[in-house]
């Protein structure tokens, strides 16, 4: 059944290739394509992926990630993702951004035919070994660490503009109050409650500022994913991966994507863990303080969004059904355990934790 109300939810979910095919692709093309692009021989194994379709592939001496874009994306979507990390890589090559593979022509992807009159394009990365920071239990320190490494991207793309970087991301929590359409796929009430007390918030905190905050190309996903890290290492991050959600939109909102991943984690302390980030965020990033008060109301409303979107997803993959809507009970409980903290005292630790002797 289709609950969605919203035509320009519709139309969001589109833009961001979440409605497009999952046509499968064939190994043996895939390598052909492989081998006459990029002179690599080798095997390929599926990983999962939210749109279009990635690989590790494994050359015996060396391995990759391989990326075919989704049958509806734009050529310029696809070309905006890796032109921010080329742009990283050559303007801040101390940063930890996964590495682009060229073609044999130097090129940073190539354009393949899977004969369904539709164009992907096919890009190569090399692969990154390690831990993901969500495999574990990063401490203060750590999470400092990872604040202040976003900052520093942050920093590095304040000059990087593309002209698909407009586009409409139906991630982007600028579009937050279109989300309103998949609260009634939530089948517990107290859950819509919950959500519909964070659409209040934004309606009355985060809406009327989004067209005076300060806009940027974010990376839009810097979630425990994507980053790789190492205990061992003094600077801890030692990967950035997927710039699949880079977007113009504002700034305030990438370490809020951040942050909607780290509250309500532990009842006794639901914003611990985000007080430490964003301590280490404005380290090298400070934020506006009059933007201050948005961050943990954008953050709520990106976690209710990763709620929200795993009910739609359900829908759409059955298959998968059980897993994504454990997911969804992990996010809602971890929603009312930081909402169960006054707005109020989470903006003084913010302002404390930043410095700010007025706090």
């Amino acid at each position: 059944m289709n609950k969605l109300s919203d035509a320009m939810l519709q139309r969001l979910l589109a833009e961001s290739s979440l409605l497009s095919s999952s046509q499968s692709i064939d190994p043996l093309f895939l390598n052909n394509m492989l081998e006459r692009h990029y002179g690599l021989s080798g095997r390929v194994e599926r990983l999962g992926s939210e749109k279009g379709h990635t690989f590790r592939f494994k050359t015996g001496v060396n391995e990759y990630l391989v990326k075919v874009s989704p049958s509806d994306e734009p050529e310029q979507v696809t070309a905006l993702q890796i032109a921010a990390m080329r742009y990283l890589d050559d303007a801040a090559h101390a940063l930890p951004i996964q590495r682009i593979k060229p073609t044999l022509e130097r090129r940073d992807s190539v354009p393949i035919d899977l004969g369904d009159d539709t164009c992907r394009t096919l890009s190569v990365f090399c692969f990154v070994e390690g831990l993901l920071w969500e495999q574990m239990d990063a401490n203060v320190e750590q999470l400092t660490k990872v604040g202040d490494m976003l900052g520093r991207v942050n920093i590095a793309l304040r000059l990087f503009g593309h002209p698909a970087a407009e586009r409409s991301l139906v991630y982007d929590i600028r579009h937050f109050p279109h989300w309103a359409g998949l609260v009634d796929y939530a089948p517990d009430p107290r859950h819509r409650l919950l959500a519909q007390r964070v659409f209040r918030l934004f309606e009355e905190v985060v809406l009327p500022r989004l067209t005076s905050l300060e806009m940027q190309v974010i990376h839009g996903d810097y979630a425990p994913n994507n980053v790789v890290v190492d205990s061992h290492s003094d600077v801890f991050v030692t990967a950035i991966l997927d710039f699949g959600d880079t977007v113009h939109s504002a700034v305030i909102f990438d370490p809020a994507n951040t942050v909607a991943h780290l509250i309500g984690r532990s009842q006794d302390n639901p914003w611990e863990d985000a007080f430490a980030f964003v301590a280490g965020y404005e380290h090298s990033r400070p934020i506006n303080q009059s933007e201050l008060p948005l961050l943990p109301v954008a953050a709520l409303a990106r976690l209710t969004m990763l709620a929200l979107i795993r009910y739609w997803k359900a829908e759409r993959a059955p298959d998968q059904s059980d897993e994504l809507l454990a997911s969804a009970e992990y996010y809602w409980a971890n929603l009312e355990r930081a909402m169960g903290v006054p707005l109020d005292d989470v903006i003084a630790r913010f302002r404390y934790r930043a410095g700010d002797p007025g706090a």
